[in-house]
């Protein structure tokens, strides 16, 4: 089996592979080594190689950077495509030139635009959670964001029994 496949076999609750921006922007963004479709297969394969091995189903989540110049349509585009992989899980944070050796940022993304794409992604598209924000980073405070997602949930459960 692949790394992807024997890892996401051992056991782990999540198995996340980012697909870091857009299809057209692949080339711009990513080592030319990693690509688009490439990801996707892997997150497939990784759910795939779990449901046979794990005693539970792993979430799988992949991650995008706004603001290097994607359309919302390829935003939609690549939470459709996630979504035909299997993922139950896609974060969306704004890309910070890290140094002037890196790409320039195009768009500082508003806020507004983060909370609709939270929501598209959740009613529209089926994921199971969605952190969107212009500091949410793949892994950095996304168990807070999705421990304050369940609380919410339960509180809205709690509720609804009242």
């Amino acid at each position: 089996p692949a790394p992807a496949e024997t890892l996401a076999a051992c056991g782990l609750d999540v198995y996340s592979h980012n697909l870091e921006t857009v299809e057209r922007l692949q080339p711009y963004v990513r080592d030319r080594r990693a690509g688009y479709a490439q990801s996707l297969t892997s997150l497939r394969r990784a759910k795939a190689a779990a449901a046979l091995a794990a005693p539970a189903p792993i979430l799988t989540k992949s991650s995008l950077m706004l603001g290097l110049g994607e359309t919302r349509d390829e935003i939609r585009r690549a939470m459709s495509d996630l979504r035909d992989n299997g993922v139950d899980v896609v974060t969306f944070g704004q890309y910070l030139r890290p140094t002037e050796r890196h790409l320039s940022v195009v768009e500082y993304v508003r806020p507004e635009v983060f909370d609709e794409l939270r929501d598209e992604a959740v009613r529209e598209f089926g994921f199971e959670y969605c952190a969107s924000g212009p500091m949410v980073r793949s892994s950095y405070k996304a168990g807070e964001f999705y421990l304050q997602h369940l609380l919410e949930k339960r509180r809205e459960v709690a509720v609804a029994f009242e």
